[in-house]
């Protein structure tokens, strides 16, 4: 097998039985050889992107540390959020009661005054309906001395 000058050529470790072997290989394909060659030139590169791969346990502590201090933060400034919505709502919920309480107090004025204007309503209509009574007597009363009046005219006028 020949392999052109410009193809590159890739040194890999054996399988850990044997530390010693290596393999020589060839890529063919001009497009996986400029990924693997980037990917080979860029290696420092492509770690520094995760630091806590190859930095030292301190550090690894300390970003640890940095990230339970803002999970920390969250769930004070989270808890300090919920005590400030709860005092909110119980301000609220203690302005609906006394809103109510003052509409309760309202209503039993407005109930009473109503039932005293119906008592006074009830009291009038029962001093009409007693002289609605004794007029209606009454009429009967003037309507029968009238029918007797008229009755007693008719008989003198009926003498001769």
């Amino acid at each position: 097998m020949t392999m052109s000058p410009q193809m590159p050529q890739f040194q890999c470790m054996a399988p850990e039985e044997n530390p010693s072997a290596f393999s020589t290989f060839s890529i063919q394909d001009p497009i996986s050889v400029l990924h693997m060659s980037n990917l080979f030139t860029n290696i420092p590169d492509y770690f520094s992107a995760y630091p806590s791969s190859l930095s030292n346990n301190s550090t690894s502590d300390e970003a640890d540390d940095q990230q339970m201090d803002m999970i920390n933060e969250r769930k004070r400034r989270r808890m300090i959020s919920n005590r400030e919505s709860a005092r909110r709502s119980r301000v609220r919920k203690q302005r609906q009661l006394n809103e109510l309480l003052s509409q309760l107090v309202r209503l039993r004025t407005d109930n009473h005054s109503l039932v005293e204007q119906l008592n006074h309503l009830a009291e009038s209509h029962k001093r009409a309906v007693e002289e609605n009574a004794q007029l209606t007597e009454e009429s009967t009363d003037i309507r029968r001395m009238l029918d007797e009046i008229q009755l007693a005219n008719a008989s003198t006028n009926m003498l001769p």
